[in-house]
């Protein structure tokens, strides 16, 4: 965990901190929705972490999970009620206290469904009953049944702390506008094709024991600027327009180097991955599906399109995901001599005239939906690339661009037979998510499992590995999920991805957080 979200100081010696001035940060991707308790996008986590702080803090160094604005906290004996004894003397930034009776309004903000919440809801939904004020700076959250990843989770920014009083509002400004603690304000609210702008919360003063800087940001002020195309970031941070910027291409991370600072940190959650509809005609046979993914050199193709600047996934979890299983229980080997037996024995024998495969006269074709307009530069290469190799094994690989408009209803009704994406989580527990029964997308009601994976095995493991906080016997269910959806190749795990940024020499003091968001607290800019 050390090793992978090292906080990424690119230190300047023992001289004294530079304060004031500001930093203009350039990111690649547009988030749909700043409000980080409705959305399940990555990039909300880098727009709302400087106006949000969270019940716990997730210490990168160690690993550990310390207080924040809680200050403590007890489990009962039968692990479904949570006391919460709440740091004093915070408030948010439009003057309203922060108390027991605020964190209880921001967890039911999160699972009413008028939030309509793409992401902390599935995660918490199943289990939360209700919270309870205990007094002023004490709050029990009560569950259904036990929970044992409540406490990371509520160190991610999708669980970060908002003012009740904005929450109130319940208007579309929440989705542009995030009113917090945290040691930045928002200033005018997100600006659509444009950014966002904040100025430094003089009042902050509750920075997690043991942040890299304490008291107000040394910064004046943090400017979020959108820029899309990855030429032109590059090009606006080279010729100083910006001083940061977001998904630094691997290609220009050699040539960066020399002159910049370049930072990284890998991801929790799912690794960048293709997801075979297990539904669907083609991959419901899971000789395919293992097929497809073994048939397939995905190191080098890792190699060749990032060089070097993403790891490839050796399994469904990124290496800085807590309980994450042993590289060796979940590499699967590339031999396309048994995936050429595996596609025989699943009775696609045939050769069309093209070369693809066939059975009953049909040829083995795949949609691959993509949603081109959403999907960085590299990843659509990645989808071409993945395409000519399908073609050598016998696919016929055709990529379809979505709309981003159409994605959910064609998650519901199952109309593709792969699709890639990656899936932030803390621990294992996003394998719930992503592959439990009742995250399954349908007609009518979205979910995260567009695997359409269904397996009673599994789901038990993952419901057991809930009902203990004993981490030996939490790693030991965890290992064992992680390798039923690798037997079932529920996943085809591509690379391992993460914060690749980059910054100009006279920028310090950058870190990244628990879900490699770059965070901009103890920043300075020299001038």
């Amino acid at each position: 965990m050390a090793a992978a979200l090292v906080a990424a100081v690119a230190g300047c010696g023992g001289d004294a901190p530079v304060t004031g001035g500001g930093l203009t940060y350039a990111i690649n991707q547009e988030p749909q929705c700043v409000d980080p308790h409705a959305t399940g996008q990555s990039v909300t986590s880098s727009v709302a972490r400087p106006v949000v702080d969270s019940l716990v803090w997730h210490d990168t160094a160690s690993g550990e999970l310390r207080p924040w604005l809680a200050s403590s906290w007890s489990v009962s004996a039968d692990q479904r009620s949570w006391t919460f004894v709440l740091r004093t003397g915070v408030t948010f930034s439009d003057g309203t206290p922060f108390d027991a009776a605020a964190v209880r309004a921001n967890l039911d903000h999160i699972v009413d469904p008028r939030t309509k919440s793409l992401g902390a809801a599935g995660v918490i939904a199943p289990y939360y009953r209700d919270s309870q004020v205990v007094d002023a700076h004490t709050v029990t959250v009560r569950l259904k049944q036990p929970f044992a990843s409540l406490l990371v989770q509520l160190s991610t920014v999708a669980f970060g702390m908002q003012s009740p009083k904005w929450l109130a509002t319940g208007g579309t400004e929440l989705c542009t506008t995030v009113v917090g603690s945290g040691p930045f304000v928002m200033q005018g609210g997100w600006r659509k094709g444009r950014g966002v702008d904040y100025v430094r919360n003089d009042a902050y003063d509750w920075a997690p024991p043991g942040a890299p800087h304490q008291g107000p940001a040394r910064l004046d002020s943090l400017h979020i600027k959108l820029i899309t195309q990855d030429s032109a970031r590059i090009g606006a941070l080279t010729s100083g327009q910006v001083d940061a910027v977001a998904r630094v291409p691997a290609l220009d991370v050699k040539r960066l180097e020399g002159t910049m600072r370049v930072l990284r940190a890998e991801a929790p959650g799912e690794n960048y991955s293709l997801f075979p509809n297990t539904a669907s005609r083609v991959f419901s046979d899971v000789r395919v599906r293992q097929a497809f993914r073994g048939g397939i050199d995905w190191d080098n193709l890792v190699q060749r399109l990032f060089f070097g600047a993403y790891r490839t996934a050796a399994g469904p979890l990124s290496p800085a995901t807590r309980f994450v299983a042993p590289a060796t229980t979940t590499a699967v080997p590339y031999d396309p001599a048994r995936a050429g037996q595996l596609l025989d024995e699943a009775g696609w024998r045939g050769r069309d005239a093209e070369g693809y495969r066939t059975r009953d006269g049909k040829r083995l074709t795949v949609r691959f939906a993509s949603v081109k307009a959403a999907e960085t530069a590299e990843n659509v290469t990645l989808s071409e690339q993945v395409q000519a190799e399908a073609r050598k094994l016998g696919f016929d690989v055709q990529i379809v661009n979505l709309p981003i408009s159409q994605v959910i209803n064609n998650a519901q009704r199952g109309t593709y037979e792969l699709m890639a994406t990656g899936f932030s989580g803390p621990d294992a527990d996003v394998l719930r998510k992503l592959f439990g029964s009742d995250g399954v997308a349908v007609p009518g009601r979205m979910g995260s499992n567009i695997a359409k994976y269904r397996n009673a095995t599994l789901d038990r493991l993952l419901a057991d590995a809930q009902l203990t906080t004993e981490e030996p016997r939490r790693a030991a269910l965890y290992a064992q999920a992680q390798k039923q959806v690798v037997d079932d190749a529920a996943v085809i795990p591509v690379y391992a991805a993460g914060s690749l940024i980059a910054t100009t020499r006279s920028v310090d003091g950058v870190v990244f957080d628990g879900e490699a968001s770059p965070s901009f607290y103890a920043a300075t800019r020299s001038r």
